[in-house]
């Protein structure tokens, strides 16, 4: 509560911070924030183009013009929002570090920030996605509300790593490198650009122990077949999500004195 309290009376440096950094990106470009529509727009049309009209690809079981194409989107786009969240995360407190050292604010600013600025190019991005099933008949209905909770699990789970990561980050430099190389391998376990059913069997058993498969898949079902998902399949990364919140939110109570020390 106390931190609650504490985020409430600094939301104006909250809110500042993030209109400040989406403002910065795209300071000194001719059309301004209008990038921030054109860039997600782009990659949407071009998966579209090139996997449902040049590569005609399809999914197993799936006949639809564009079901392979809302397949990659659903992932990726949610996997961006995952990913930018630890990316940002894990170097928060070195990039604030002069902020840290100098103003007098609460240190759980910092992460909340983070998660703002990520929700915010994810909201835009997946507005536009939005439209695209709209315009070309592919709204799943009323199950599209269901990606809220599927989300929002999958947020807790990069904040609470995220803070743990950015915490070990301070005291051992060498923790975000490894880990921006072990996210590119995480990528690439996560069946995002793959269905599961091209897996073979005895691999199938490693994407059990990716705590992230499963909000993935739930996102890509939701958006392809128009079905709510098999909750079971997202509780061990709701569970791993709140134990790491809970570390992270220990780790920052026990060493926020000596971070800025270390800094």
């Amino acid at each position: 509560m106390g931190m609650m309290q504490a985020l409430w009376s600094y939301r104006g440096f909250v809110l500042g911070s993030v209109r400040r950094e989406f403002e910065a990106k795209y300071r000194n470009t001719m059309l301004g924030a209008a990038w921030a529509i054109l860039s997600p727009l782009a990659m949407i049309m071009v998966y579209t183009m090139i996997f449902s009209q040049v590569m005609k690809s399809k999914l197993p079981g799936d006949s639809s013009q564009y079901g392979y194409s809302i397949y990659l989107c659903a992932g990726i786009l949610t996997w961006g929002l995952f990913s930018e969240i630890l990316a940002r995360a894990q170097n928060m407190f070195l990039e604030n570090a002069n902020l840290l050292k100098k103003v007098a604010f609460p240190r759980i600013c910092l992460p909340v920030i983070v998660v703002l600025n990520a929700l915010t190019n994810f909201a835009i991005i997946f507005g536009l996605f939005t439209i695209f099933l709209l315009l070309t008949g592919q709204f799943p209905g009323a199950v599209f509300a269901l990606l809220l909770p599927v989300i929002g699990v999958m947020m807790l789970l990069a904040v609470g790593l995220g803070l743990v990561l950015g915490i070990l980050n301070v005291f051992f430099r060498d923790v975000g490198q490894f880990f921006t190389i072990f996210l590119q391998f995480w990528f690439w376990l996560t069946p995002i650009v793959y269905p599961v059913s091209i897996v073979p069997q005895e691999v199938r058993g490693l994407l059990d122990l990716n705590p992230l498969a499963g909000p993935v898949q739930a996102c890509q079902e939701i958006l392809v077949t128009g079905k709510a998902p098999a909750w079971n399949t997202l509780a061990p990364a709701a569970l791993l999500a709140l134990l790491l919140c809970a570390l992270g939110l220990y780790l920052f109570r026990l060493r926020a004195g000596e971070m800025v020390d270390e800094l």
